[in-house]
């Protein structure tokens, strides 16, 4: 497929993108909880919970000693209170979210009794990555990526500089790959190597019959907060 090379402006509605959103009732949070430890550790790829919502943790970053969680900004919209599991380990409270026109959002943690490794969950039995700085995208670059839903994928990127309209909001600044993905991926951290590139905010198309997936990028992001990969 020919990459699209400069700046590319695109203009999509992302239908398949609801699958980060997941509203868990009483009920369900109850039986969940039975017979389930309560997290130690939260990592890239993880999800945090928070009334009516799970999000997937893109990457961990800190400024200074304080802690943070990367993820989604519109999944993050409306919440406070962040948990790390069904057992509700309370980790930490939103910082601060950034949507339309971006996607972003930080979580500040604040349970110093779990532990935030600066790393990268490949999925079960998979391993982990170490991430260890942050980059623009670049076009023809390599990319993986780890979805809730499809787990650990490779492709590269195809374009930057892309607008998103999803409906609800237009987003700019993002950047397309050639690898698909699918419902609940949102928020999943996109890499090269150890480099971390951005998160999984949209897609088209689907991993059967093929597609594509939008990441926000992590440096401009990481510039408004004042934030560091680690």
């Amino acid at each position: 497929m020919r990459l699209l090379r400069g700046v590319v402006q695109v203009v999509v509605v992302l239908a398949v993108l609801v699958g980060w959103y997941a509203a868990i009732g009483p009920a369900a949070r109850a039986g969940e909880r039975a017979g389930q430890q309560a997290a130690v550790a939260v990592r890239g790829g993880d999800t945090l919970y928070s009334s009516g919502t799970r999000c997937t943790v893109g990457f961990n970053a800190r400024s200074g000693s304080t802690l943070y969680a990367l993820v989604a900004g519109r999944c993050a919209q409306g919440a406070l209170t962040w948990y790390a599991d069904a057992a509700l380990t309370v980790v930490g409270v939103t910082a601060g979210v950034s949507f339309p026109g971006n996607d972003y959002a930080s979580v500040r943690y604040t349970n110093t009794a779990v532990a935030y490794p600066g790393e990268v969950s490949l999925g079960a039995g998979a391993g982990t990555r170490d991430i260890t700085g942050a980059a623009a995208p670049v076009v023809g670059q390599p990319v993986c990526h780890v979805g809730r839903t499809t787990g650990h994928r490779c492709g590269t990127v195809q374009a930057v500089n892309v607008t998103v309209n999803y409906g609800g909001g237009v987003v700019y600044g993002l950047f397309r790959s050639t690898v698909c993905s699918e419902p609940g991926d949102t928020g999943g951290p996109a890499f090269s190597g150890g480099t971390a590139l951005g998160i999984i905010v949209g897609s088209s198309g689907n991993c059967s019959s093929g597609g594509f997936t939008y990441y926000q990028p992590v440096v401009e992001w990481l510039s408004v907060y004042g934030l560091s990969v680690y």
